[in-house]
């Protein structure tokens, strides 16, 4: 028997207006009953006013993207490319930004279906399926990077992130470099654990040790923390695989204080290919996994779904490309037993 507006206003000890007024954000209803009526219907999987809210998502001109953090400098261009292609196929865009919050996440999705989204853009390794498929149950279309298996009314945008990483430990190895770390991972994202995997695999696969992971928060401070904590390392690596531009950053931050050149002394790969990379001195050798693309294949991928009688899924695959630029070099020979150097006098110059 199908659940009804009753069933939750029973549930959470409200009425029935209550509950509307909670659900469509209209009337005067307090936050602590919003809510309480917001967890009852999440616990008995309520889906309000299915028929009219399907109407309103059919007429619906707009589309929604979710993202881990508009600062970024990966997304910016994402976005922008997104909304542009948007507006070409007549939507309006909303945004909504997670923080690297699985909590936030959940907030989001709300958001996203209160505005009644023909579509959504999950741009955000804090997704999960249950999530998606919530979405995906209410005929909206959603368009996800990296997370999991096609369904109907969702479509994958996976990066090629093995041929990226292969890219940079070849382009490594060729200068020179055999004693590598990778630097900036952040646990439980799949896009970071797929690069992390694809530079042990291609070590690995060079009769290579790939050394310890040293683990970030994909930010430009989880950078300079990292570089410290490879300056650490006896003996010190010739070169250092970033998980993403932002990270890379931070590592010559940190070795260029502690006396460190790049790439003379030590070469720092990134990935993205963010504008920081060009700007930042050296320059950042990267991998190009166009964000423009991303952008414009999610857009389009929404309306196929969301326009389509039979919408049924598809995955887009996105090349990575290395990008040379200044921050990597041939390597410099060193005795095993080198004293690296002293990241303490690194730390007093940094400040932290």
């Amino acid at each position: 028997m199908a659940l009804t507006i009753r069933d939750v206003a029973r549930e959470a000890n409200v009425s029935t207006a209550t509950v509307s007024h909670a659900l469509n954000r209209t009337g005067q209803v307090s936050r602590a009953t919003r809510r309480q009526v917001l967890s009852v219907v999440r616990r008995l999987g309520y889906f309000p006013n299915a028929h009219a809210r399907n109407l309103a998502w059919r007429n619906s001109r707009t589309l929604g993207m979710i993202v881990s953090d508009i600062e970024n400098p990966f997304f910016p261009e994402v976005i922008k490319s997104f909304e542009t292609r948007a507006r070409q196929l007549g939507y309006e865009v909303i945004l909504s930004d997670t923080n690297y919050d699985p909590g936030l996440m959940r907030r989001a999705t709300e958001k996203m279906l209160e505005h009644h989204v023909r579509g959504v853009a999950v741009m955000t390794s804090e997704a999960n399926l249950q999530l998606i498929e919530e979405i995906a149950r209410r005929r909206i279309a959603v368009t996800f990077l990296d997370l999991g298996p096609v369904q109907r009314y969702v479509s994958n945008l996976r990066v090629d992130y093995f041929s990226g990483i292969q890219q940079v430990v070849s382009h490594l190895f060729d200068l020179g470099h055999r004693r590598m770390v990778f630097a900036g991972e952040r646990p439980g994202l799949k896009s970071n654990i797929a690069r992390r995997e694809a530079f042990i695999e291609c070590m690995k696969a060079r009769g290579l040790d790939p050394g310890p992971t040293v683990q970030g928060d994909l930010r430009f401070e989880g950078g300079v923390a990292a570089g410290l904590a490879i300056l650490e390392l006896k003996p010190l690596p010739t070169a250092v695989v970033a998980v993403n531009d932002l990270t890379a950053v931070g590592l010559i931050k940190a070795f260029t204080q502690a006396g460190l050149r790049v790439p003379e002394e030590i070469s720092v790969t990134g990935f993205d290919k963010t504008h920081l990379a060009d700007y930042s001195t050296p320059s950042i050798t990267t991998v190009d996994i166009h964000r423009d693309w991303l952008g414009r294949m999610a857009a389009d991928a929404l309306h196929e779904l969301s326009t389509a009688s039979e919408p049924q899924g598809k995955e887009y695959t996105i090349p990575a490309e290395l990008v040379v630029k200044a921050s990597t070099g041939p390597a410099l020979s060193r005795p095993s037993g080198e004293t690296s150097p002293d990241p303490v006098a690194a730390e007093l110059r940094l400040g932290t």
